[in-house]
């Protein structure tokens, strides 16, 4: 790669360091009385992935907000989940402001999701290693892109290339959306079609390949299936819909390649940390090669 940049789904790093250590009740209060456990971990995954991967670019992308378009579309969306602990909802803010006093550029886009604003970079640019918990940033594979799907800690991974999702899953990345929309994500709040699982979506995509063709030619389905489908026609369409990771975020692509360039200025990320009092990831920190 010759300008590799490294894309980081913040949202999704900030959780999982924060439930990876508040089950012990281990919130690292720092001197401001705010719990740090999500962030500290953020920081020092992120530093880690800088040392792995040694990008010439980064950019931090998050969720702005509970509401997306999403929810115009489907009332329904994401609201089965349950709010974030009270030790985590000061974390959201305060975060942005640890990254921008390191000097690292993030980007959200109030209406979207991080998903979206990853997809949007994905269709547009070439060389991205894209790291998050979200299988269905799947989707996005193609170019030269990766996507590192955190494993274990912060060097275990499930790397994907458009090749190798390929050959596991006997699709193509755009059909995984297909896929999605037939079984759903009940962590997201919408079902596809009821009684359809991952290896029967799977199974029907690679003979039909995509929800439409499947609809056209209903009638060479089982009956059981035929029913099934049928019953759930809207909600499958409205899933399918959902699924799909959007490509065309409106932000400054201008402002994107000014800011993207990735500058470790190991003094400022010192004083940064020791003002906020993370002195755990400041320790970290000067044992990483970066």
């Amino acid at each position: 790669m010759k300008d590799k940049t490294l894309v980081i789904d913040g949202m999704a790093l900030l959780f999982r360091h924060f439930y990876a250590t508040s089950f012990r009740n281990q919130f690292m209060v720092n001197n401001k009385n705010i719990p740090t456990n999500g962030i500290q971990g953020l920081i020092r995954h992120t530093m880690k992935l800088v040392e792995l991967t040694r990008p010439e670019n980064m950019v931090i992308t998050w969720d702005m907000g509970k509401d997306t378009i999403r929810n115009e579309w489907f009332k329904d969306y994401k609201a089965n989940r349950t709010a974030p602990p009270d030790e985590m909802i000061p974390q959201f803010d305060y975060v942005k402001e640890i990254i921008h006093d390191m000097g690292f550029y993030q980007l959200g886009i109030h209406g979207y999701e991080a998903d979206d604003i990853i997809g949007t970079l994905s269709v547009n640019y070439d060389d991205l290693i894209i790291v998050s918990g979200d299988r269905d940033l799947l989707q996005l594979l193609g170019k030269n892109n990766d996507i590192w799907l955190t494993k274990k800690g912060v060097t275990e991974y499930h790397y994907y290339n458009e090749q190798n999702f390929m050959d596991e899953y006997d699709i193509t990345p755009e059909q995984f959306v297909d896929v999605k929309a037939l079984m759903g994500d009940s962590g997201d709040g919408y079902y596809g079609v009821k009684g359809i699982g991952e290896k029967t979506a799977l199974k029907l995509i690679r003979e039909y390949k995509n929800v439409e063709n499947i609809i056209e030619n209903i009638d060479s389905l089982s009956k059981g299936l035929q029913t099934k489908i049928l019953n759930d026609m809207s909600s499958l369409q409205m899933s399918h819909k959902l699924a799909k990771i959007i490509t065309d975020v409106e932000f400054s692509h201008d402002e994107y390649m000014e800011h993207r360039k990735l500058i470790i200025d190991t003094e400022k990320i010192d004083q940064t940390l020791a003002s906020h009092d993370l002195r755990i990831t400041q320790k970290y920190l000067h044992n990483l090669n970066i």
